[in-house]
């Protein structure tokens, strides 16, 4: 067997090697870090119940108890009620919900269809489609995002609503707009818009290190089209990146819907959201009288920002050659 020189192996290559040498996949590296292994596990405890939240959450986000406002922990209600006799628990369950949605929306438009895209047109062609996207995204990445977003959605929110109710009554869908789809769609396009930029430099970056690799001058040599070399032998050797930054784009998505929403220009009420949870519990008298109601959509928010940040992290370890 030929040996390959490590400073010129591609990524197929070493993996070729290491599964010689009795190379542990990265799944099996990854169970073995209790840190990962809490990570998703605080994740999916609370996707999985925002993804089924018409079948798991004990009330309805509408639903209110006025003659039991403020009510402590019980059987009935285990985290209690809030001013308007509303479940706290079934609010966290449709509050997760709408953080899902938003957040897996955004990364998959804005991460992965736009952030690999450009990256990989970027890192390839070079030259003018290099210059343009990186110009594009350095404008974007010049300006604070939050004010942009606040932009964003407050002056279009009156025309999207429009839109969606103009497609409700030409389609005869009844029920779109008040289930809240218009804030949903207006929040995380404004997120895609800007979350694409962090992916594209990323993938950017190691598209260029692999552009003059043997095995994409031998897919060129052999004539093979620019579509088949970006996604069938540049892009596979990015997946380890891509999925690192998938995490990132999860978490910061995630804590952009909460901010706005806390601000009062993302999810509008009645419609859940850890953003109003928050906004309705803030106050010294409510964090002395009631503090669960800070507490909880606070301490749910944290635990997934914080998961998402650790599996990141863990990731980034696992995934990564040089620290295998």
């Amino acid at each position: 067997m030929s040996r390959i020189d490590a400073s010129t192996a591609t990524v197929d290559e070493a993996e070729l090697l290491m599964a010689g040498a009795g190379h542990v996949s990265p799944i099996r590296r990854l169970s073995r870090r209790p840190v990962a292994l809490i990570a998703i596990a605080v994740i999916l405890a609370i996707y999985i119940p925002g993804i089924l939240a018409p079948w798991v959450a004990p009330y309805g986000f509408k639903e209110t108890e006025l003659g039991n406002d403020f009510a402590s922990p019980s059987w009935e209600h285990p985290l209690g009620t809030d001013r308007l006799g509303r479940d706290l628990l079934s609010r966290a369950i449709w509050s997760a919900q709408t953080t899902v949605i938003i957040s897996v929306a955004a990364m998959t438009t804005g991460g992965l269809v736009l952030g690999i895209t450009f990256g990989l047109l970027a890192g390839y062609a070079r030259g003018a489609a290099d210059a343009i996207i990186m110009r594009v995204a350095d404008t974007l990445a010049s300006v604070p995002t939050i004010l942009l977003l606040l932009i964003i959605t407050a002056t279009l929110r009156d025309r999207v609503d429009t839109v969606f109710k103009d497609i409700e009554d030409f389609v005869g869908l009844e029920g779109l707009v008040s289930s809240g789809a218009p804030d949903y769609f207006l929040i995380f396009t404004a997120l895609a818009i800007f979350g694409w930029v962090g992916m594209a430099r990323i993938v950017r970056s190691q598209v260029l290190a692999l552009r003059e690799s043997a095995y994409v001058l031998a897919a060129e040599a052999n004539g093979a089209s620019v579509f088949r070399i970006l996604f069938r032998h540049v892009l596979p050797n990015v997946s380890n990146l891509i999925i690192v930054g998938v995490t990132a784009s999860l978490g910061a998505a995630g804590a952009s819907e909460v901010g706005l929403t806390f601000l009062g220009i993302g999810v509008q009420p009645p419609h859940p959201s850890f953003g109003v949870m928050i906004f309705e519990g803030s106050g010294l008298t409510n964090l002395r009288a009631h503090p669960q109601l800070m507490l909880v959509p606070a301490v749910v928010v944290g635990a997934l920002l914080l998961a998402f940040n650790l599996l990141g992290d863990q990731l980034t370890d696992v995934l990564s050659p040089r620290r295998r």
